[in-house]
């Protein structure tokens, strides 16, 4: 898991540097940018000897922001459409790679796992050896029961005394209504939200062809059927969820990002650079 979120990051920070988006503080992830007023004795002259910028050593215990990322684990997270990985699997990497992300911006970073309600909490922290409790976690993830979203993230935005950036990586396949008034619980306490709504590409096309039989991951009920016949109905459907949430997540100031399994990491990652950069 470390490997893979070393690999993802490092790669996605080379991108960075040869693509136009530039002031996302990247490059140098221990260092913050001087400001009048702060202690010279803690300038790197070094960077300044290569860049012509003043830069200020930050040290382990400073910090720029708290994030919480908040997980999905239910069994509805289990579906998966070849070729493309499961979708827990896809928010464990994205997760993992998010929180190499954060440590390495001396960002704190803590992590929640829910299903019906948080199922483990790991409060923010901004160490280097704190990610590898961070990856061990999301290492051995089980989703074992059925979904809970509405009352979960409530329990959370309960537990958060202290405003920062809340990162919600889940389909969403729960009520729509008590998911959002839930959201909307973590913005009247301050903070910032952005949602990443991850579905499987066929979750969105149901492009399944032939005759299958559907199985629930949640509550093992089994149908037959012919998906031509409803996929035009599946798809309309599918439409109003997907734009339920966009628009509602728009109304209350929420930043929404829609990704599938298929989508490349670097698409989150940005997103969440983008909001990091506002914030600070």
């Amino acid at each position: 898991m470390e490997l893979r979120a070393r690999l993802v990051v490092e790669g996605f920070i080379t991108g960075l540097h040869k693509s136009p988006y530039h002031g996302f503080s990247v490059e140098f992830a221990e260092h913050r940018q001087y400001m009048p007023g702060d202690d010279i004795r803690h300038m790197d002259w070094k960077i300044y000897g290569r860049t012509d910028r003043f830069y200020i050593k930050q040290f382990e215990e400073e910090t720029n922001l708290k994030t919480y990322l908040l997980l999905d684990i239910s069994k509805s997270m289990e579906f998966r459409s070849d070729p493309n990985i499961r979708k827990i699997d896809y928010a464990r990497f994205l997760s993992a790679s998010l929180s190499y992300l954060m440590i390495k911006q001396q960002d704190a970073v803590g992590l929640a796992l829910f299903d019906q309600e948080i199922t483990q909490f790991l409060p923010p922290h901004a160490t280097r050896s704190y990610l590898r409790r961070i990856l061990t976690a999301l290492e051995h993830i089980r989703p074992e029961r059925r979904s809970g979203s509405g009352a979960a993230l409530h329990q959370m935005a309960d537990r958060i005394s202290r405003r920062g950036l809340v990162v919600v990586i889940s389909d969403l396949l729960d009520d729509p209504r008590e998911i959002m008034t839930a959201l909307k619980h973590f913005r009247h306490k301050k903070n910032e939200v952005i949602v990443m709504h991850l579905l499987d590409p066929l979750e969105r096309s149901f492009a399944f062809g032939p005759p299958a039989q559907f199985r629930d991951l949640e509550t093992d009920e089994m149908m037959t059927t012919h998906p031509w016949q409803i996929q035009n109905a599946y798809q309309g459907a599918m439409r109003d969820f997907l734009e339920y949430y966009q628009r509602t997540c728009r109304e209350n100031r929420i930043d929404y990002c829609l990704i599938d399994t298929a989508t490349t990491f670097d698409v989150a990652l940005t997103r969440y650079l983008s909001r990091r950069g506002r914030l600070l």
